[in-house]
């Protein structure tokens, strides 16, 4: 048996042979049951850490708008289950082997973020371009509790980094307010870009984003910094005063005639060259679609909870000669460049403000029902 005292917060950490590992504090993850039951914090004294799995700390995490609808009961998911996949946090232990993203060695101290997904990389999908969508792929936050991975989710004082995860290495002097949202909201932000920037060249675009959430502000920022024009579209006056903040030439109500109207004469005989629908409303969608012009994409992220049947005119797509691409969640590369953005223009666009909260851990019930009052793009949890 060996002791090894960590370097973060002085953790006691106790190898009982092998990978067998105990650890003084213990950790505990907060448990969802079922929708309308209170979380209860469980204590998870030991764990067993795999080849290139790590032991991570958490700094801070961010309650996601799929957090909100899981706990409320909008959508199915299996219990018991500790939420939470948007967090930033310090490497405590690691396992044989352990590696970044990029390859190189994971180390005790690293602070980092890591992606929602887990990959095989080794099935038809992971090895032709969809990790994310991995024959035998696990989510953070998503996965039922289960005996050898408790600690898999953000709403906990650790968790337990698998194999196959992308483990992404981050400054010190960055706010984890603007790193934790980095693993889900930001990557989703760039990997949807991406599919727009591979039909429609971004310097010079006119791109219409519907929906002033996370990902929709962070398009903004994301897209005007790559030259782009942006109109966002959200029926929230807050949510539009700060898209413009956040790079936006204009922000408008979400109706067809406030979007033609942001647009120059010449523009509006064709609409904009490209719409990403962030927001997930069926109006949006049916606005997407519509706004869109000729020869123009449309790209959908929103939508990833079930909604209202969208009124779809194939003619017009045909007619039109429109791309429709979907995107959920996205590649290692994606968070990558997601948290090399972030650094980079931290002090460009107020991505600290969105986290207009932070809550102890033993008040995530309280987190969540703030959360889903849309009082602010997100509320963070920490201890």
């Amino acid at each position: 048996m060996s002791v090894l005292h960590s370097v973060v917060k002085k953790h006691t950490i106790v190898r009982a042979g092998g990978h067998d590992i105990a650890i003084s504090p213990t950790p505990t993850a907060m448990v969802w049951e079922k929708p309308g039951a209170p979380h209860e914090r469980v204590a998870v004294p030991g764990l067993v850490l795999g080849h290139g799995e790590a032991l991570v700390e958490v700094e801070l995490a961010t309650v996601c708008g799929s957090d909100v609808h899981t706990a409320l009961g909008h959508r199915a998911a299996p219990a018991p289950l500790v939420l939470g996949h948007e967090q930033v946090g310090r490497v405590v232990v690691t396992g044989d082997d352990a590696r970044r993203a990029d390859g190189t060695p994971l180390a005790v101290g690293d602070r980092v973020v890591w992606s929602v997904t887990v990959s095989c990389g080794g099935c038809d999908r992971c090895r032709t371009g969809l990790p994310q969508k991995c024959r035998v792929l696990v989510k953070y936050g998503h996965e039922r509790m289960a005996r050898g991975w408790e600690l898999n989710g953000g709403f906990a004082t650790h968790v337990h980094l698998r194999a196959g995860t992308a483990i992404v290495p981050v400054a010190e002097g960055v706010p984890a307010a603007v790193l934790a949202p980095a693993g889900c909201g930001t990557a989703t932000a760039v990997a949807a870009l991406e599919a727009v920037a591979a039909t429609v060249p971004l310097g010079g675009a006119n791109l219409l984003v519907t929906g002033g959430g996370l990902i929709g502000l962070t398009l903004c920022a994301l897209a005007s910094d790559a030259g782009a024009r942006v109109i966002l579209a959200d029926p929230d006056p807050t949510r539009r005063a700060l898209a413009l903040r956040f790079g936006a030439a204009r922000a408008v109500e979400p109706t067809a005639t406030a979007v033609a109207a942001a647009l120059s004469p010449a523009q509006r005989v064709d609409g904009p060259s490209a719409v990403i629908e962030a927001s997930g409303a069926g109006s949006a969608v049916g606005l997407a679609l519509t706004a869109a012009a000729v020869g123009g994409v449309v790209v959908l992220v929103g939508s990833v909870f079930p909604g209202n049947d969208v009124p779809l005119s194939a003619e017009s797509i045909v007619r039109r000669q429109l791309t429709i691409r979907g995107i959920h969640n996205y590649r290692a590369e994606h968070l990558i460049e997601a948290v090399d953005f972030l650094q980079r223009t931290s002090g460009d666009f107020p991505f600290e403000q969105l986290v207009g909260v932070v809550l102890p851990l033993d008040d995530l019930d309280a987190a969540i029902k703030v959360a889903a009052s849309g009082a602010h793009v997100r509320v963070g949890v920490a201890g």
